[in-house]
């Protein structure tokens, strides 16, 4: 769809309106037509391109690396080999020199969270009205094509983090060192209530700082896209391929940053207190 088909501010609410699918208030399910439509389905609805894009681009990293581990060699390695050993090692680096318990998972955990959000947001650099051009021709009208603007996948993401750190909290220093740490910390016993408003307030932090710090950075970064798109065609190509190449980092820092949060939080929860 071309700008010029819109009002600036039409255009821009298309964009940012998911392809929604869920129950509506008549009992009936199907896709909603507007933003006003897909705020009447509340809990019972779907955000299916963000769902289609992040399964598709997740599917695609367990390939990717898949294709890698069958055809590694040590002999005669492959570029691409070479290159996923290297993101293998840095993230290796990175868990060594973060987390000081042991679990074998959290390195996987980090690698995982680090290539599936790099290639979320790598969507981002797709200009923004090519993948929703094809699918208006298809009759698809609303689709967003990168997941980490969508907060419930930001959310989705740390909330399965949370209940990671929850889980091994409690593994790792017993339901009742989880529960002192929480209440006797930092002003002991006599200071509860406040220790555990403090507490609480800096763990439910955890997965909020996650989540709004990458929907708030991606969010941010569509939105000049979009505005770029508005301009004139001459003025888009000036800005939009600088713009471009600096997002770049920012997809790139975004995801290290979702890691290394994750490494760290995941390393508190394997701390004991004595």
């Amino acid at each position: 769809m071309a700008s010029g088909e819109l009002t600036s501010g039409a255009y821009i609410k298309h964009h940012l309106q998911n392809l929604t699918y869920g129950k509506f208030p008549d009992g009936h399910w199907g896709f909603a037509n507007d933003a006003l439509e897909a705020k009447e389905m509340g809990f019972m609805a779907f955000h299916v391109d963000t769902l289609g894009f992040s399964f598709v681009l997740g599917v695609l990293f367990l390939f990717l690396f898949a294709m890698a581990a069958k055809r590694a060699s040590i002999e005669a390695p492959s570029g691409f080999q070479n290159f996923l050993e290297s993101i293998i090692d840095f993230i290796d680096e990175n868990v060594r020199g973060s987390f000081s318990g042991k679990n074998p998972m959290v390195a996987p955990l980090a690698l995982t969270t680090f290539i599936w959000i790099i290639l979320m947001n790598t969507m981002d650099l797709v200009p923004v009205d090519w993948l929703p051009s094809l699918a208006g021709a298809m009759g698809v009208h609303f689709l967003k094509v990168v997941p980490t603007t969508d907060p419930n996948a930001t959310f989705g993401m740390s909330i399965g983090i949370f209940l990671l750190i929850l889980y091994y909290s409690v593994k790792e220093k017993g339901l009742g060192g989880f529960v002192g740490e929480l209440t006797l910390h930092p002003f002991g016993k006599w200071m509860l209530p406040f220790n555990l408003f403090l507490e609480g307030v800096n763990l439910l932090a955890k997965p909020v700082s996650l989540a709004l710090r990458l929907f708030g950075n991606m969010y941010a970064g569509e939105m000049i896209f979009i505005l770029i798109a508005l301009l004139p065609f001459w003025i888009q190509w000036s800005l939009s391929l600088p713009w471009a190449i600096f997002h770049i980092l920012i997809v790139l820092l975004q995801a290290f940053i979702f890691m290394t949060l994750v490494i760290v939080y995941m390393d508190m929860a394997h701390q004991k207190e004595h």
